[in-house]
């Protein structure tokens, strides 16, 4: 996983649930791909389509609350997004996040300091991240969770760590 990255900055706010994320009419869809241009649509419809390959999504306090689909994760996971730095998140999706190999940071304050099309710059090494020149500290993320999100997700993970 590279140590370093930027990105660009969407803005969501608290409670952003998983009927937000992938409202349920468009679950029946065959395909995640054919489901992440949905994403966020009850909220911000035009949202998926802008969102671009690294960008961030830095959201307030409860991410990823509401109902357990994994289908949430694996949307944004599609979507491309290089991390979700919250507030704070919900349980069960933040360990479907990282089964899903998407990164999920915390920090409390960026939030209020952050606005949309800002870009912010993470190391993973230092738990930082910076937005121009002020910095926040983000929870370190431990080792196995890190090469989970590399390998894609648990079930890679698994298997390359098994040798299979």
């Amino acid at each position: 996983m590279k140590e370093a990255f930027k990105g660009r900055v969407w803005k969501l706010g608290d409670d952003i649930d998983t009927d937000i994320i992938i409202p349920t009419q468009f679950l029946a869809l065959k395909t995640v791909e054919d489901m992440k241009k949905y994403a966020f649509n009850p909220l911000r419809p035009e949202l998926a389509a802008q969102i671009q390959p690294g960008d961030i999504i830095v959201a307030g306090k409860n991410f990823g609350c509401g109902s357990s689909r994994e289908q949430a994760p694996e949307i944004l996971a599609a979507l491309k997004i290089s991390c979700i730095i919250a507030k704070s998140y919900a349980r069960i999706f933040y360990r479907n996040a990282f089964n899903n190999g998407l990164l999920l940071l915390e920090n409390s304050e960026l939030y209020d300091y952050c606005s949309e099309g800002d870009h912010v710059s993470v190391h993973l090494e230092s738990s930082q991240v910076l937005l121009g020149e002020k910095s926040f500290e983000v929870a370190s993320i431990p080792t196995d969770l890190l090469q989970m999100v590399e390998a894609g997700g648990l079930v890679p993970f698994m298997r390359k760590r098994n040798g299979k």
